[in-house]
């Protein structure tokens, strides 16, 4: 049986909605394992299939526990896991362009196969207490992480990835 892994890191709220959106569509199409970063080791990325990585912009980049996961699993599965899809998720507050940069070049790495491109949702959150605040991700843009959700686990169940 197949199993896809869905890693995200959230600090206020956004990224985590987006990955529960995901993860919910994947186990409707076979199985599925939702974790945060900080709690995902090397031994979850080898023994799991395909990959949704969900995470925050910060400062244009990857949120730091995000690429503290990056940084702790890299060498240890690099060249055990080489060909397996992902896809990723960024909750930006502008354009997410530069978190999705940086982990597209992370998972190139790693040798993953990119199955669609990345989902950026943007919360157009550009104040201090506006960033602060817990985010509110709308049903549109959950129905568009869903999506990401089911047609990974469709894909790994029926063998097309």
């Amino acid at each position: 049986m197949t199993q896809l892994l869905i890693v995200y890191h959230s600090r206020t709220g956004g990224s985590l909605q987006m990955a529960d959106a995901a993860f919910d569509a994947a186990q409707a199409e076979g199985s599925a394992i939702l974790k945060p970063a900080i709690e995902v080791g090397p031994e979850d990325l080898l023994t799991t299939d395909g990959y949704i990585f969900c995470a925050p912009e910060n400062l244009a980049s990857l949120s730091g526990q995000m690429k503290e996961f990056f940084d702790r699993c890299y060498y240890p599965v690099l060249g055990r896991i080489e060909g397996r899809p992902y896809a990723q998720m960024i909750c930006a507050g502008s354009d997410g362009d530069g978190a999705a940069r940086q982990l597209a070049r992370i998972a190139t790495g790693w040798r993953l196969k990119e199955v669609q491109p990345p989902l950026i949702i943007c919360t157009h959150a550009q104040t201090p207490e506006a960033i602060l605040a817990e985010k509110q991700i709308s049903k549109a843009d959950l129905d568009r992480c869903r999506e990401v959700g089911a047609a990974l686990g469709a894909g790994l169940t029926m063998g097309v990835f």
